[in-house]
């Protein structure tokens, strides 16, 4: 067995959540939200397949999506 199958990559897929369709609805691109919350395009569509980010992370996108903080919830489904 390799080392590197036993290390859990940081950057796995945790949970789906609804940016994807958000940002769609709002008629919004990948470049746009990425600029709105100063986070590269790479991360977004890393987001939007469902891998785990910050909460600062959740937190930029929710303002740059137009919403509230508390519907956090209703957007990133891997909340326990």
């Amino acid at each position: 067995m390799s080392k590197k199958s036993s290390v859990k990559r940081v950057d796995s897929v945790k949970g789906k959540n609804r940016v994807k369709e958000i940002r769609e609805s709002k008629m919004m691109s990948k470049a746009e939200l990425a600029r709105k919350t100063g986070l590269s395009v790479q991360t977004i569509d890393r987001i939007e397949k469902g891998h785990i980010c910050r909460l600062d992370t959740k937190r930029k996108i929710l303002i740059a999506l137009g919403l509230k903080l508390e519907d956090r919830q209703k957007v990133f489904d891997d909340e326990v």
